[in-house]
């Protein structure tokens, strides 16, 4: 499972043309989900995320959590972090999960979050989003849940 994290100071999703979701200051998660993931790579990340230290305190330093800062967290599933670029012009998904096995893991990271972190918004599964955000930092992190299980380093 990968996680983009970017550091922001709002975000709003549109999904098929209509407002869907909105948050203020937080993080932005872009959500892959792989073939191979499973419950485990959800929980991981989500108890990464929700205490990774990238919030300034009052001494501009990153020692401050989405939780410390009150933050919310919106979660967009995106299957194209997985796309694999080797071969020839145009991506393919191979690695990607299957639409209907990616949304239960999707709204199971989405489920574990909630239980760490008070405020989650949500993007749309299966649906053309277009997701807006301003940027704090920036800060972008990438956080892939075999690199939590010591399968693949960075």
């Amino acid at each position: 499972m990968i996680a983009v994290l970017q550091r922001i100071r709002s975000c709003s999703v549109t999904a098929d043309g209509e407002p869907y979701s909105e948050c203020g200051a937080g993080l932005l998660v872009l959500l892959g989900v792989s073939k191979d993931d499973g419950e485990e790579d959800a929980k991981l990340l989500c108890e990464k995320i929700s205490v990774l230290c990238i919030f300034c305190d009052g001494d501009d330093k990153m020692n401050l959590s989405v939780n410390d800062i009150g933050g919310s967290v919106m979660i967009v599933p995106n299957f194209t972090l997985l796309a694999s670029y080797k071969k020839g012009k145009r991506p393919d998904f191979m690695y990607s999960a299957r639409p209907e096995e990616a949304e239960k893991l999707f709204d199971f990271f989405c489920d574990t979050m909630e239980k760490l972190v008070p405020n989650v918004c949500r993007g749309k599964f299966r649906s053309d989003m277009q997701v807006s955000l301003v940027n704090d930092g920036p800060v972008t992190i990438v956080c892939d849940s075999r690199v939590l299980k010591g399968e693949r380093s960075i």
